[in-house]
């Protein structure tokens, strides 16, 4: 079992890193777009379609990465003082009322949404010339079917936690920040620097 949630978490992982290049993508892309609008007075009418479709698959497709990574945004205020085992529980709760209805009726609409838009071959109607979407709609059923997946995941480790009284470890994957080297290069206060390692104590002590 744990093989299998750890696989379904390297497979989000992959789709999320894969779908993150997007970013750079989009970054040319526009700069390329821009220059040429306003450089050599040649525009593309299909370039803010192009555009919305890249930043639509990229916010679509990296949801079961961000919730493998515990990064979805939460009100987490009175959250973070709970001991593990009730955070398990209210995560277990909602799971099961909120979250899986959600994606289930994601994926079901999304399929006959982009079933539809497959059978007209449908193009965009923001420009006179718009580029074929019924691809991008596509994905919308398949970002729904991985979070389905790693909803199990988050469900599984909730039921750990209940029984362990610890959240189950996850593997690791890159850090928006290298604190550390982020820490050489600028000068931190000893207290500041004192409180953050009690800070990572306490969160270790509460992932061990």
């Amino acid at each position: 079992m744990q093989n299998i949630l750890l696989t379904i978490d390297r497979v989000n992982t992959w789709i999320g890193q894969l779908f993150g290049w997007f970013v750079l993508v989009l970054t040319l892309f526009v700069t390329y777009e821009v220059f040429s609008r306003y450089a050599l007075g040649a525009p593309h009418s299909w370039a803010f379609d192009a555009m919305n479709m890249m930043y639509g698959a990229l916010f679509m497709m990296a949801g079961a990465y961000t919730l493998s990574k515990n990064g979805h945004v939460r009100g987490d205020v009175l959250y973070g003082f709970f001991p593990p085992r009730l955070q398990a529980g209210l995560d277990l709760s909602l799971y099961i009322l909120f979250f899986f209805p959600g994606v289930i009726a994601l994926c079901w609409a999304g399929y006959n949404y982009a079933a539809e838009s497959w059978v007209i071959s449908e193009h965009s109607t923001i420009t006179a010339d718009g580029p074929p979407i019924y691809p991008f709609k596509a994905i919308i059923p398949l970002a729904g079917i991985t979070l389905l997946f790693q909803g199990f995941v988050e469900v599984v480790y909730c039921i750990e936690c209940l029984k362990r009284g610890s959240w189950p470890r996850r593997d690791k994957d890159v850090e928006e920040v290298d604190v550390d080297k982020l820490k050489d290069l600028v000068q931190v206060d000893p207290d500041m620097d004192e409180l953050d390692k009690i800070v990572v104590q306490q969160q270790k002590g509460n992932h061990s």
